[in-house]
């Protein structure tokens, strides 16, 4: 299922960005007590309550100005609410009700989406008194929040959650026969002329010019009686490369395709090589526990010797070290090259995906490892394995417990779970390892 969006909007200068860091655990925004400071929408992944989302923050919207930055802005943020689950609207406290709040509030109330009303700054139970003339909105209860002294964040946040869609607002259909794949990259590496390939029909526009495909594009297919959903999606750019308002648009329809997927297909352009884009794209994909295939296209216009798959492979692995464990193929979009082997190769990397092993099963592998290489000694102390248990798939998901897990180190980990690849496989997937003391539930 695709993550739930959260916009947070409002004029400037009232704490969007302080909220958005808060929620985010992290100083993704700045935050300066300057109008106009966040001029792009930044996007981060959180959770509330079980509730996992994608939260989305945004520059102050301001209705009456017509400079070419603050059009901009309101443009980036109407398109963040067209796209939005839920709006966060945030007002100024101390500021009361402003005409460019009631201007704000009449657009959100236009676009007929879910509203939490958080009204920020509300530091003093005068400040908290005086929120009641917001109501005059006509956007629903405010709720009064400090972002500055955690104030009632958890508050807001349950409202927030309150008002996600239900599952089959995603289009879900509970088909779990059916692999559903997303195709991700820069612009212009080909991934629509490989998503007409694979799906035997000019579906997505064909263009020499980068960005062509703004919106994720869904179709279901049957190869060799095995359901298939394919995703295409927009290009995703560096943020300085990205001019237009549509183009970011399109970057979260993509983050929330890869989110959908069960396998990505990481499209690589065989000339340029790996980018540093590239690697950001794949680690988010890695990050969200996906099952993934590196395709390199272009590969006619490669200038190739009998060893350039080896090497170019090995460059691959290099550039992307967190992600040893993906296939490589090597296409052509223009001459249909090895298109042909994708659905086999996608069907296997999701069969590695969701794949469980047995406790007992398990247990003798990681005693094996243990016997051949024990555990370190930190401080005096030797690390002890007491067993291992697999807890979840998509993807593959073990809890080890220890006896102290504070000195179970990263280097023994991917030790383990190098040695879980060697005897069952895991191609193309990522896995997860977490550490429990003995005594801690599993």
């Amino acid at each position: 299922m695709g993550k739930p969006i959260v916009a947070i909007v409002g004029r400037p200068n009232v704490g969007k960005s302080t909220l958005f860091n808060i929620f985010a655990n992290s100083r993704i925004s700045i935050v300066e007590d300057t109008p106009g400071v966040t001029r792009d929408r930044l996007y981060a992944d959180t959770e509330w309550l079980d509730n996992e989302f994608m939260m989305v923050d945004t520059g102050g919207i301001e209705i009456m100005n017509t400079d070419k930055i603050a059009v901009s802005i309101r443009q980036q943020a109407q398109i963040a609410i067209a796209e939005a689950d839920v709006i966060l609207f945030v007002c100024d406290a101390r500021a009361g009700i402003t005409h460019e709040d009631a201007e704000v509030a009449k657009m959100l109330r236009q676009s007929k989406k879910p509203i939490v009303l958080a009204i920020n700054k509300a530091d003093s139970p005068k400040q908290e008194m005086e929120i009641f003339e917001f109501y005059n909105l006509g956007i629903g209860e405010p709720i009064p929040v400090s972002a500055a002294n955690h104030l009632g964040l958890g508050d807001l946040l349950d409202a927030v959650v309150e008002k996600f869609p239900e599952t089959s607002a995603y289009g879900e259909d509970g088909n779990e026969d059916e692999i559903k794949v997303a195709l991700i990259g820069r612009p212009n590496v080909g991934k629509s002329s490989i998503f007409n390939t694979l799906v035997g029909e000019e579906r997505s526009i064909v263009s020499d010019v980068a960005g062509t495909t703004r919106d994720a594009i869904d179709t279901p297919v049957i190869r060799e009686g095995q359901k298939f959903l394919f995703i295409d999606t927009a290009g995703m750019r560096r943020k300085a490369r990205i001019d237009e308002p549509i183009e970011k648009y399109s970057i979260i329809r993509s983050l929330r395709a890869v989110d959908r997927s069960d396998v990505v297909l990481m499209v690589i352009d065989a000339i340029d090589g790996i980018t540093e884009q590239d690697k950001k794209i794949a680690g988010y994909a890695h990050e969200a526990g996906k099952g993934i295939v590196l395709v390199v296209n272009k590969w006619d216009l490669y200038d190739k010797d009998n060893t350039s798959t080896l090497r170019y492979t090995e460059n691959l692995r290099r550039e992307l070290v967190f992600m040893q464990y993906a296939p490589v193929v090597f296409v052509s979009a223009m001459t249909k090259q090895r298109i042909h082997r994708l659905p086999e190769v996608i069907h296997y990397v999701a069969e590695q995906n969701a794949m469980r092993i047995s406790t007992s099963v398990l247990n003798q592998v990681v005693e094996d490892a243990i016997a051949i290489n024990p555990p370190p000694t930190e401080k005096g102390q030797r690390l002890k394995i007491l067993y291992a248990t697999q807890v979840k798939i998509k993807p593959p998901t073990f809890v080890i417990f220890v006896n102290e897990p504070e000195i179970m180190h990263f280097s023994y980990q991917r030790y383990l779970e190098n040695k879980l690849r060697e005897a069952f496989g895991f191609e193309g997937t990522p896995l997860q390892m977490i550490i429990r003391g003995k005594n801690e539930e599993e």
